[in-house]
């Protein structure tokens, strides 16, 4: 018999979530009331087959009345041990509701008392994020999961290449439960559309090149995990990035992983300084083929998870169907050489970026040609030969000086080799950079990441 008592819905709840899906096309919804830390009522509603539906029922009658912590380490393992349902895909349609209930109440505000011994983890699903979670929990910390559920274009072509995917979502809350330990998926899909997705679809609707992993990182990620894992008391968090932290001058600076083919430094150059004391990255020293292979060692099932695309949201999709399907109207146009001499034609001036070579269609004589500049109003993109793409200026905006400096090593791109610059930086937030030597995929909306040796000293957008 499934336990009926506890359907139902709580009014004005602390959290709320749903999931659906299944062989059986299930829905399941759990409420949360907290009092302090504790469960103090569970309720759920379901729209599905009895084994989904006495898997609801369990979860609640288990849930309720235990801490926030204890209720986020309930897993389809214990569904599962705990009722005679044999089908473990049932069951995990109502794991995914109670969790997403959990998360949210994380996400409204939900708070525990400061532990010395509780650390958050960030995690993707991955290998990199799977081997800091273990490394905390050989350490003897209670490591705290924590993993953020973000926008995906739902008409993208494959949306497990995303690393905030419903399945890499499941395989950091598994493994986390696998070592006994709690996993709280927070949904920011919204908040992380407005903050990142739509800028990036702006700055290309206006002819530049944004740099969404930047953002994510450097503004949206970081102060995210920052801000649940302080309301969860852990006294610190961790994440799997490959940088280092370097203090200098009484600074704490973001400086480059001692694996140069894995370097995510510039990833965080945007980070918010006042968040780095908080937050350790255990990875930095290491090499990839390393920890892979370590994580191979222990049997950790994230060994073999393919690494996620840059930009996450697009699901392995093409910029430009993208762009389109988020309202960026594409119409095609002239490709001009810098004479104004038509060359061919395209399909929208503004899904093509400065340097670009590949897809323009267009050729002069032997000469290779690349996008010398997008321009979005006259929606033309005017090209030229590569040593014509060559720049010693560059100006910036929205500019983030960590320490003082006159000189840098200025990168574009994400382990880009950094060109030697005179730094000047302007009261209005700009700065001017002047490099030793032509730079040739420079691009409005880029994110330029700027070096003194190792750290990142200084960061800032470039403004044309």
């Amino acid at each position: 018999m499934i336990d009926l008592s506890r359907a139902g819905t709580i009014e004005l709840p602390d959290g709320a979530g749903s999931a659906g899906g299944g062989r059986c096309d299930d829905r399941v919804r759990f409420t949360l009331r907290l009092e302090g830390a504790r469960l103090a009522e569970v309720r759920f509603g379901a729209d599905a087959c009895a084994s989904t539906t006495a898997a609801a029922a369990w979860l609640a009658e288990a849930a309720e009345g235990r801490e926030l912590l204890d209720a986020a380490r309930l897993g389809l393992a214990d569904v599962l041990a705990g009722t005679t349902i044999d089908s473990p895909e049932c069951a995990l349609t109502a794991v995914d509701a109670l969790h997403a209930a959990l998360g949210d109440a994380v996400v409204r505000g939900a708070s525990l008392a400061a532990d010395s011994h509780r650390v958050g983890i960030a995690m993707s699903g991955g290998v990199d994020s799977a081997m800091v979670l273990t490394g905390a929990v050989e350490e003897g910390h209670e490591a705290v999961g924590l993993t953020l559920r973000l926008w995906i274009d739902p008409s993208a072509p494959n949306p497990e290449r995303a690393c905030c995917a419903p399945s890499a979502v499941r395989a950091a809350r598994d493994l986390c439960h696998a070592k006994g330990m709690p996993h709280f998926m927070l949904d920011l899909r919204e908040d992380f559309r407005a903050a990142v997705v739509e800028p990036f679809v702006a700055g290309y609707a206006a002819g530049e090149t944004p740099n969404p992993c930047a953002t994510c990182n450097g503004s949206f990620r970081f102060d995210a995990i920052d801000a649940v894992a302080s309301r969860l008391g852990c006294s610190e968090w961790r994440t799997g990035h490959y940088a280092r932290l370097v203090e200098r001058d009484g600074a704490l600076l973001v400086a480059r992983g001692a694996d140069p083919d894995k370097d995510q430094s510039a990833m965080l150059a945007l980070v918010d300084p006042a968040i780095l004391a908080r937050v350790r990255l255990p990875l930095g020293e290491r090499i990839k083929r390393d920890v892979v292979a370590e994580a191979e060692t222990k049997g950790l099932a994230a060994a073999k998870t393919p690494e996620s695309q840059e930009v996450c949201f697009l699901g392995g999709g093409e910029l430009a169907p993208f762009l389109e399907r988020q309202g960026v109207e594409l119409v095609p146009g002239p490709i001009v050489d810098e004479e104004g001499v038509e060359l061919g034609t395209h399909h929208g001036a503004v899904a093509f970026t400065p340097g670009q070579r590949r897809g323009l269609g267009v050729s002069r004589g032997t000469d290779a040609l690349h996008v010398l500049k997008v321009d979005a109003p006259a929606n033309t993109v005017v090209v030229a030969t590569l040593e014509r793409l060559g720049r010693r200026e560059v100006e910036l905006r929205d500019v983030r000086l960590r320490v003082p400096c006159d000189r840098v090593g200025a990168s574009f791109r994400v382990r880009a080799e950094p060109i030697p610059a005179a730094f000047e930086a302007h009261a209005d937030g700009t700065a001017t950079l002047l490099l030793d030597r032509d730079a040739f995929q420079v691009a409005p909306g880029q994110v330029a990441a700027l070096y003194d040796g190792d750290c990142i000293v200084a960061a800032g957008v470039v403004a044309g």
